[in-house]
């Protein structure tokens, strides 16, 4: 007779359990949870992002590829015809993205501790925002303090890789051709720039995952935020 009672009384009790976990989850969320919620979504892109970057290849053969500025394609262009020049372009343009596959190794906990100055004030209307709110707001508000931190780290992989050097001596070479006008490029700063930027659209691509694919929402707390977003 136990073995019968038993049963349902667990049975009733793992009802009542999953009643729970499900009300907890339809609850409104405090402000609180809001902020904590876009922090890990955010998390979770700049952790995606960085690490998909930050692999062979990873900018060098993706949609975030860093190509030569304007200015400096009419530097190759020159080039083509100088011996030792004639595939400047596309050696340079490997050695900026190897820099910033480097350099992307390093960008998590620089943007993960941007991530934890968001603001309970911000958090609701970042969450009931455009779907691509939290990144915009983490772009305009970190941008410049992140630039500074990662733009030396970018210098650093541009020397690891030759770059400035290799781009030091073909404007040296281009300089010498009859009637062009000098240029100076400054390679650590379009890259840092382009850098952040692939970056950014990586965490704005997973932010609209977790908005518009509950699926993508892996943890109990962002089922709970991001259901407020939807019943909005």
């Amino acid at each position: 007779m136990k073995i019968y009672w038993i049963l349902p009384v667990f049975i009733l009790m793992s009802c009542d359990v999953l009643q729970d976990v499900q009300s907890t989850i339809n609850s409104e969320p405090t402000i609180a949870e809001v902020a904590m919620g876009l922090k890990e979504a955010l998390t979770i892109g700049i952790s995606k992002g960085s690490d998909q970057l930050s692999q062979l290849d990873g900018y060098y053969r993706s949609p975030y590829k860093i190509l030569l500025p304007a200015e400096a394609r009419k530097v190759t262009e020159k080039l083509q015809v100088v011996p030792g020049f004639s595939d400047v372009e596309e050696v340079i343009v490997q050695k900026l993205n190897r820099a910033a596959e480097d350099a992307a190794k390093s960008a998590k906990p620089i943007f993960v501790d941007a991530i934890k100055k968001i603001t309970f004030d911000d958090a609701m209307g970042i969450l009931l925002g455009q779907k691509d709110a939290a990144t915009r707001y983490l772009e305009s508000s970190t941008y410049d303090p992140l630039y500074e931190t990662f733009q030396p780290v970018i210098v650093e992989s541009l020397n690891k890789f030759n770059a400035i050097e290799y781009w030091e001596k073909a404007t040296v070479a281009y300089n010498k051709i009859p009637f062009v006008n000098p240029v100076n490029t400054r390679l650590d700063d379009y890259v840092a720039h382009e850098a952040l930027k692939g970056l950014f659209s990586m965490v704005e691509k997973e932010e609209y995952a977790i908005r518009t694919n509950p699926e993508q929402r892996v943890s109990a707390l962002l089922k709970k935020v991001f259901a407020k977003q939807d019943g909005t």
